[in-house]
């Protein structure tokens, strides 16, 4: 958990993807996020964390639905949502935070 403290702790919006691989809608969101990641760059950063192999840290952020998409900055949660979200819609979302 200290690990995610330090992720969080940054300036720049940190877009976070609650995924599990038997999830569909969570597997469909890879690329998307790719593309969301590529078109930051290093405006903000993107990271998947597997539910499977982060059961404590799902748990304790109350994540239902995948895939959960958390938006951190400065350590602060400033944006959630669960299910599918295309491209432009989420560089849209993150570019808020810049």
């Amino acid at each position: 958990m200290s690990k995610f403290g330090e992720l969080i702790d940054v300036d720049v919006p940190v877009l976070f993807d609650f995924y599990a691989e038997w999830n569909e809608q969570s597997t469909a969101m890879h690329p998307i996020l790719r593309d969301v990641a590529a078109a930051l760059g290093d405006k903000a950063k993107v990271i998947k964390i597997d539910v499977e192999k982060n059961q404590e840290l799902a748990d304790a952020l109350r994540v239902k639905g995948l895939p959960t998409l958390i938006i951190y900055k400065d350590g602060e949660m400033k944006w959630r949502q669960s299910g599918e979200q295309d491209a432009s819609t989420l560089i849209g979302i993150v570019q808020e935070y810049i």
